[in-house]
């Protein structure tokens, strides 16, 4: 049984005014931007499915019948709720510079209500266009080389504690700063910026412009630059500090909301958390896909995406969510085209896929 989804699309700033609405087959530009769309089963935006000429949440649908949508496999693993997230996620303005919790730090925050989810956060993003990403901090040396080449004065003590390889020290340092200094901080950056040049410095010159009061303007001096082209693939785990900077992308990601800030937002940032959480030894991890599947350490998902043709089968047993990205895939009797979007209960058994289009599919990363 193969049912069909809609989806909420959520509105950030960061988001873009064509790229899902084109994807989808929508009128664009549209009148907000528009950043992800989101498909699952998470109580913050869940999908919608089709059933019996009724649309149902697809939360309320897993809570009905937990095993006959899941699996025993899945609900032995992770309890009765669908443990990824699926998105597609366009991002036009760089997000905020950011990091997420392992299990056992979501699980002790979420006591004492530091998170919105007990649960973990591991993402993966698979580019459907150039896509461009900081991810993890660069080697401590090269950094404080970076820092240290703008010449200015105030980051000296910043420079000094990436030298000491201390990078923890400096991004405390930071995002720390003091509120009435910063303008003059960062104006005395983009200067140094600007007559530097090169593409890492021309995006602290963009950051800065967005974000005028915010020495984390600097990300790109201090993380790893990933430049993905369309099928390319990272894997970000807890502890990774990362932001993704342009291009449009499948992602998903473990079913949790669990984000603290680190800059480049307006706000709320727990500064302690974010230290405790943050790993600069975590580096992002390139995942190529082997057969149909991009598989990661995260037993909560694995990606799959195939150009089915005359014939592909997803054995039963697993809770799939399925989402057409290009062309018309038949899957399971349905036909999908891009932007829409089917869930396989673990319990309908097998599915077959045909056509010539590109459909991705999310599935725990199990069995």
């Amino acid at each position: 049984m193969t049912d069909p989804l809609r989806n909420p699309v959520k509105n950030y700033d960061w988001g873009s005014r064509t790229a899902i609405a084109t994807l989808t087959g929508r009128p664009a530009p549209t009148e907000l931007p528009e950043a992800e769309m989101w498909l699952g089963a998470h109580p913050s935006g869940s999908s919608s499915v089709l059933r019996a000429g009724t649309w149902r949440s697809l939360a309320d649908t897993v809570a009905a019948d937990p095993r006959a949508e899941l699996g025993a496999a899945t609900v032995e693993r992770f309890g009765e709720r669908l443990p990824y997230l699926l998105k597609l996620i366009a991002v036009d303005l760089p997000l905020s510079l950011q990091v997420h919790p392992s299990r056992e730090q979501a699980e002790a925050g979420f006591a004492r209500g530091t998170y919105v989810d007990p649960f973990p956060k591991p993402e993966l993003i698979c580019a459907l266009t150039p896509f461009t990403a900081l991810a993890g901090f660069r080697p401590a040396d090269e950094a404080a080389a970076l820092v240290g080449g703008l010449g200015v004065p105030e980051l000296e003590s910043v420079v000094a504690s990436l030298a000491a390889r201390d990078v923890s020290a400096a991004l405390r340092e930071l995002v720390e700063w003091p509120k009435d200094a910063r303008p003059g901080l960062v104006d005395a950056i983009v200067r140094a910026a600007s007559v530097t040049g090169g593409p890492d410095h021309e995006l602290v010159v963009r950051l800065a412009g967005i974000h005028p009061e915010d020495p984390a303007c600097l990300a790109p001096l201090l993380l790893r630059r990933h430049e993905l082209r369309p099928g390319q693939a990272l894997f970000l785990d807890a502890g990774v500090l990362h932001c993704y900077l342009s291009g449009l992308g499948v992602e998903v990601m473990g079913g949790s909301d669990n984000v603290l800030r680190a800059g480049l937002t307006g706000k709320p940032m727990d500064v302690e958390e974010l230290l405790r959480v943050t790993d600069p030894s975590v580096s992002p991890l390139p995942i190529e896909p082997s057969g149909a599947f991009y598989r990661t350490p995260a037993p909560e998902f694995r990606l799959g995406t195939a150009t089915p043709g005359s014939g592909l089968t997803l054995e039963g047993g697993l809770p799939r969510i399925l989402l057409c990205t290009e062309g018309e895939v038949e899957a399971g009797g349905l036909t999908l085209r891009p932007g829409e979007a089917a869930f396989t209960a673990a319990g309908s058994g097998p599915v077959e896929l045909r056509g010539s289009g590109t459909l991705f599919w999310a599935e725990p990363g199990i069995g």
